[in-house]
């Protein structure tokens, strides 16, 4: 489960750099809506599925609400989640 939840990570993670600095420049520089449509639409599940895998994995690993409220937070700031999974979900 750990490593669907890195996996999921990732994709979030890049699907939020690719909504932020590709799809909303390309909606007001350029007129292109589009791929803030699908992109965002992407981010948006991408985002859920982080969301509840993380739920899960606070309830079968030990994890304080500390470490939790961090792994949640980093899935809104950019490039918060490659942080989250070089630091908190290495597999040493």
């Amino acid at each position: 489960m750990l490593e669907i939840f890195r996996k999921t990570a990732w994709f979030e993670g890049v699907s939020l750099i690719l909504l932020l600095f590709f799809a909303m420049p390309m909606k007001y520089l350029a007129g292109q809506d589009i791929f803030v449509k699908t992109i965002g639409m992407a981010h948006g599940l991408l985002f859920i599925v982080y969301m509840l895998l993380a739920i899960t994995l606070k309830f079968s690993n030990p994890w304080n609400y500390k470490k939790f409220g961090i792994i949640c937070l980093a899935s809104i700031i950019p490039f918060g989640t490659f942080y989250i999974e070089s630091k908190y979900l290495n597999k040493d």
